[in-house]
């Protein structure tokens, strides 16, 4: 039986894509540049904030400057506005809670800043015990490299066989496969279930309550 199960967090657990857009284009806008539909995001999310800025940003201004500047008005914004439109998907509150009756470790890796993370699961998530919420610092590679899923193994120690990882986009089943766990791809989130099938994802599901049945 599956003892560990480690989610993405953006278009896995949580809708962010309204909050995000919004955070970039206020970037862009104090950047002088121009903004983007919202249509435009769920392509250019999934490696983090820098890489979200420097996708966003026209192309010949990806500058290392400008992408810094941008980041850090991106943050200024979004550390106060993470939480204006973001929302669990349907079912997951539900998920998490039975999953956690049942005694499945629970973990959370992103691509998105540490302090983002945290206080978005702070928020949205208060009641569930998570063994790991783990977002990108500094030193730490970005997903697919797996060292996030390995440091959510050494906050709770779990056979790689009992372990899912769960996530919406081609980037999460590649750092399932690079860590030699389960992947588990879900179709409600950012990314187009094609994706999902060309990275060869063990699993494709459409409800978050299937994932009992995957246990």
């Amino acid at each position: 039986m599956k003892s560990y199960v480690i989610f993405d967090l953006d278009g896995t657990l949580l809708k962010t894509i309204d909050d995000l857009a919004a955070a970039t284009n206020h970037a862009l806008r104090t950047l002088g540049f121009p903004t983007h539909g919202l249509w435009v995001y769920p392509n250019m999310v999934g490696n983090g904030v820098a890489k979200l800025l420097e996708r966003a940003l026209p192309d010949d201004a990806r500058t290392e400057k400008n992408i810094n500047d941008a980041l850090a008005a991106f943050k200024e914004y979004y550390d106060v506005h993470c939480c204006d439109a973001t929302a669990p998907y349907p079912g997951i509150t539900e998920l998490l809670a039975e999953l956690s009756a049942k005694s499945v470790n629970l973990a959370v890796t992103s691509n998105k800043y540490q302090q983002a993370v945290s206080k978005i699961i702070g928020h949205y998530f208060p009641d569930i015990s998570f063994r790991a919420i783990l977002g990108n610092v500094e030193g730490m590679p970005r997903k697919p490299d797996p060292s996030i899923v390995f440091k959510a193994l050494s906050l709770c120690p779990t056979p790689k066989a009992d372990v899912l990882y769960v996530g919406d986009s081609g980037v999460d089943i590649e750092t399932a496969r690079r860590a030699c766990v389960e992947s588990v791809g879900v179709t409600w989130g950012f990314r187009p279930i094609h994706e999902l099938k060309a990275a060869y994802a063990d699993h494709i599901i459409s409800t978050p309550s299937q994932i009992i049945d995957l246990l």
